[in-house]
């Protein structure tokens, strides 16, 4: 290869050079308004939906901490009213056993007091049947006195003898 065949292959020709120029606008004009703007269309909604997607979570997170807040909010009701629940079970039970010893007593007083009546009864039973005995030993003496002339000294023995039994029934 000579050096002008280099030089056909490295000149520039005019309407050639125009029309390339030319054909690397429309190019571009193509590429830009059938390529470009769909891409930059399809971008634009994959950044809108990924900013809805991050509002939602946005939302959701701030949904579930309300819900938790309530939740904890409950859940602190509900001790205390278990607390409460407690306390006014120990007070029933107590009020309770204090009515349960209340009514023991009573009873035991009851008791008590029914044995003191039945023995004050007894007593005057046994008071009586020791009246009823003396009365009859009064009765043996009188007899005695009666049948015999009593001495002094027959009189006190007698007397004695009715102290002596007396002493002896009781």
């Amino acid at each position: 290869m000579g050096t002008k065949d280099f030089q056909d292959l490295v000149t520039i020709v005019p309407w050639t050079f125009i029309a390339q120029i030319l054909n690397l606008f429309i190019q571009m004009y193509l590429i830009k308004r059938y390529l470009f703007k769909p891409v930059n269309e399809i971008l634009a909604k994959r950044q809108a939906l990924t900013d809805m997607e991050i509002t939602e979570a946005r939302e959701a997170k701030e949904s579930a901490d309300k819900i938790r807040d309530e939740y904890e909010g409950q859940m602190a009701e509900a001790r205390a009213e278990a607390s409460k629940i407690v306390a006014e079970a120990k007070k029933d039970a107590q009020d309770q056993a204090d009515r349960m010893i209340k009514e023991a007593e009573d009873q035991a007083h009851g008791i008590k007091m029914k044995a003191e009546a039945d023995i004050e009864q007894e007593k005057k039973k046994a008071i009586n049947e020791a009246k009823d005995q003396i009365g009859g030993l009064a009765l043996d003496i009188a007899g005695k006195v009666v049948e015999k002339e009593i001495k002094e000294e027959d009189h006190r023995k007698l007397i004695d003898e009715f102290i002596s039994s007396v002493g002896e029934a009781s």
